[in-house]
């Protein structure tokens, strides 16, 4: 592989292959490009092909130097084989990559300076956490062949993962929890300039999820750049302030978790007291220009505030607006069960912009490809308490 100029990827592009029914992501606003030296991880057209499988599909990637790094996507999206790809663990069928200002064609320039975990961690199940983390730090010559210079540098990073009372107990009486924390400080031993983990806090109860979190926002604040793939949305909206969407081996999203979420309308939910009520009341919101979607709650996990299954009106509107729509209510006679303004979060912005629809909003209201029904497509009350199928 070898480097040249490149022209800075059109995202609206990279959007091919979304599955049917799945809204095009936002453009991404104000990221300013970053070359292959600048940037802590940056590729270029990377692919990696399994036969006739694609896994990554010409993967165009920036992650700013300095910053706390999300890198989500559905299962199979393509995320361990891009993290293995950096890693060299695996090679590259296509494109050109680059890690710390250093090919990706030659690992060993860079590998020195960074830590990674990747998939459950691994090591000798008869040694301790201290001794397994000393053999490591051993082999990869960390802290020279003075064992009490490793021992220091040991003690530091069990103390950074909140092990240090556990330390001399063999791996094997490890929780699921407690080797994920192992695995992140034998990350950790070589003081890297970049961090790759995936899924830091799996297996981890709430209070050690807020201990990897806290963490890991330290690591960022001194400088190290944290590229971390996970499963929960939740911790990545919390902690990350910079996001790496892929689906299918490509981009769907990359940049500042805000720019995301600030690109989402926000939304105002009305269920009618009468369920009779739902389609007319979509009418009279879309006649004033509004965009209207119409759902069957399912129950609480539609957000709506109500806790058994009614037809719930979305209207897409500013929170401002809120009131006026009551007024327009109940001038026509229409009585509101409930009605609250909500911003999507990350979760409801990954599931609509990979096309991954909630299987209950499939059965109850959505169309066999995944869209929502429009005004004047509403869906017909008698049916939908039957359940489709």
């Amino acid at each position: 592989m070898t480097s040249g100029s490149v022209t800075e990827p059109t995202h609206a592009s990279n959007v091919a292959g979304r599955p049917r029914g799945a809204a095009r992501p936002p453009r991404l606003a104000g990221r300013s490009p970053e070359g292959p030296t600048e940037a802590a991880i940056w590729t270029h057209g990377l692919g990696k092909r399994y036969g006739d499988r694609v896994a990554v599909d010409h993967l165009d990637l920036q992650v700013p130097r300095g910053t706390l790094s999300g890198f989500v996507g559905p299962n199979g999206a393509g995320k361990s084989s891009t993290l293995r790809m950096l890693l060299g663990l695996i090679r590259p069928t296509a494109g050109q990559g680059y890690v710390l200002g250093a090919s990706i064609s030659h690992p060993a320039r860079y590998l020195g300076r960074v830590g990674a975990m990747i998939e459950g961690p691994t090591f000798h199940p008869g040694l301790s956490g201290r001794r397994n983390l000393d053999q490591l730090a051993l082999l990869r010559g960390i802290g020279g062949r003075r064992r009490a210079d490793r021992a220091r540098r040991v003690g530091e990073v069990l103390a950074q993962v909140g092990l240090t009372e556990r330390a001399d107990d063999r791996f094997t009486a490890y929780s699921l929890g407690m080797k994920q924390r192992l695995g992140i400080a034998a990350a950790l031993l070589p003081d890297p300039s970049l961090l790759i983990l995936d899924e830091p806090t799996n297996g981890l109860d709430p209070a050690g999820i807020r201990e990897i979190r806290a963490l890991l926002g330290q690591l960022a604040s001194s400088g190290m750049t944290v590229f971390m793939s996970s499963h929960l949305l939740t911790e990545v909206e919390q902690i990350c302030d910079h996001l790496v969407m892929i689906n299918g081996g490509r981009m769907l999203f990359q940049g500042h978790v805000t720019d995301l979420l600030s690109a989402e309308d926000p939304r105002i939910l009305m269920v009618p007291e009468r369920d009779d009520d739902a389609r007319r009341l979509a009418g009279l919101l879309g006649e004033t220009g509004l965009r209207v979607e119409i759902d069957l709650c399912p129950g609480p996990s539609c957000d709506a505030g109500v806790g058994e299954r009614h037809p719930v009106v979305t209207a897409h509107a500013r929170e401002g607006v809120a009131a006026d729509l009551n007024r327009l209510a109940m001038r026509a006679g229409i009585t509101l069960r409930s009605l609250r303004t909500h911003r999507p979060n990350l979760e409801e912005t990954f599931l609509r912009v990979t096309g991954e629809i909630d299987g209950d909003l499939v059965r109850f209201g959505r169309t066999p490809d995944g869209s929502v029904p429009a005004v004047g497509a509403g869906l017909d009350p008698a049916q939908s308490r039957g359940g489709a199928t």
